[in-house]
């Protein structure tokens, strides 16, 4: 059977440490951490008060104030990258077949904030006052709708969610629909805007998110100290077209895709594998499906959350597959998790980190626990050629999703 080779012509972001590609890669260089104190809402009453907001979205460049009212956080968010990542593939969507034309954009929780603001009316004023609009701007498949009608893609849209493997899955399903030969162009990737008083809320209950008071200090992955992941929020869209609808429109190649593993722990409902199977299993899916041995991965973004049971499991996982030689890092620690988006957002270092030929360090992280073998990269990036990566990512319910990635070449 004849298969389409993917490539990857443009992205967009929006994130704690970046609303372009080129802040986001100059942060990540220079070490520059997005995480600090809550300021979207009271912390008071919390145990926890850092997350890596979104502190200068550019809301102006897309967006009347109206839109405030017809979308969700979320849906602004990959809205905005969505059209950033059009303008940066210089994708001229007019002139696209658009029933080939499609849109797989993931969240892990959707429209939370409006959910929260309307249930709160609900209890106090009644249930007449909820706005008309509260549901289409919560449903976690509108990000994709919204995209797709503002770009005209009549092909598939579709949001997957699969908690904090999501938007690696939509990656990977985007990824599958081009290799063999459904569609020609897909905008992929996630969005979250989960800064909010529930959401906070809940996460601590589970006691998963870190209490740490110092930013530079709270999401420290693989660190003896870690204690609990850092909420963050953002959105990332990747433009991937074949290799053939790509060069016959002279676009730019930034990288190529060409493996995606996809599993499930089968274990428990929030902890992965405790000896990481499912992640050994998808890593392994990942990397052959793209052709490669062990030996050729030169670089991994961790999932890497800055938990403890997580990156036991993953170092694990990683040395069980690669050995304890192959450069590993976590973004997480100038992101914080982005839940749903952070796949994406990480497949845009992972190009960056390949094109620029430096994986970035894993910030704040200063001692690993005695128990993580894997080579992580802390206290200094390390210049060096990634042909070759994949990028992790494990959610609740046990997903296991990694994409596999190679530098472009022409």
């Amino acid at each position: 059977m004849t298969t389409n080779r993917v490539v990857v012509t443009g992205y967009g972001l929006t994130s704690p440490i970046g609303n372009t590609p080129e802040e986001f890669w100059n942060s990540l260089k220079s070490g520059k951490v997005g995480i600090g104190p809550i300021t979207k809402f009271d912390t008071s009453d919390y145990n926890v008060h850092n997350a890596a907001e979104v502190t200068d979205f550019p809301f102006d460049k897309y967006f009347v104030k109206k839109d405030s009212n017809r979308y969700d956080l979320y849906s602004l968010y990959a809205l905005y990258a969505a059209h950033e990542a059009v303008a940066h593939a210089a994708l001229d969507t007019d002139n696209l077949n658009r029933d080939r034309f499609g849109v797989i954009l993931s969240t892990g929780i959707g429209g939370i904030k409006e959910i929260e603001e309307q249930v709160e009316k609900m209890n106090t004023k009644g249930a007449k006052r909820i706005r008309p609009m509260t549901l289409p701007k919560a449903l976690p498949n509108m990000a994709a709708g919204n995209i797709a009608m503002q770009v005209g893609a009549n092909g598939i849209c579709k949001c997957v969610i699969t908690a904090c493997a999501s938007s690696n899955d939509a990656i990977g399903e985007a990824f599958r629909e081009i290799k063999f030969g459904f569609q020609d162009v897909i905008l992929a990737g996630g969005s979250e805007a989960a800064i909010t008083p529930f959401a906070i809320g809940g996460f601590q209950a589970l006691t998963a998110l870190s209490t740490t008071e110092d930013p530079e200090r709270a999401s420290i992955p693989f660190d003896k100290e870690r204690n609990g992941f850092v909420m963050g929020e953002g959105g990332a869209v990747l433009v991937l077209e074949s290799l053939e609808h790509a060069t016959k429109r002279g676009a730019t190649i930034l990288a190529e895709i060409v493996g995606y593993g996809n599993t499930c722990d089968a274990h428990h409902m929030t902890s992965p594998h405790p000896e990481g199977l499912g992640a050994i299993k998808a890593m392994k899916l990942a990397i052959g499906e793209a052709g490669l041995e062990p030996k050729d991965i030169d670089y991994i973004n961790a999932h890497g959350t800055s938990t403890p049971a997580n990156e036991k499991g993953e170092s694990q996982a990683i040395v069980a597959v690669f050995g304890t030689n192959t450069p590993v890092s976590s973004t997480k620690s100038y992101t914080g998790h982005l839940l749903g988006a952070a796949g994406a957002v990480e497949a845009v270092a992972v190009i960056e980190a390949m094109r620029h030929s430096h994986a970035p360090k894993t910030a704040g992280t200063t001692e690993l626990s005695d128990y993580i073998e894997a080579d992580v990269i802390y206290g200094q990036g390390r210049d060096m050629e990634i042909r070759h990566a994949i990028s992790n990512t494990f959610g609740f319910g046990g997903h296991n999703a990694v994409i596999a990635f190679k530098r472009w070449e022409d």
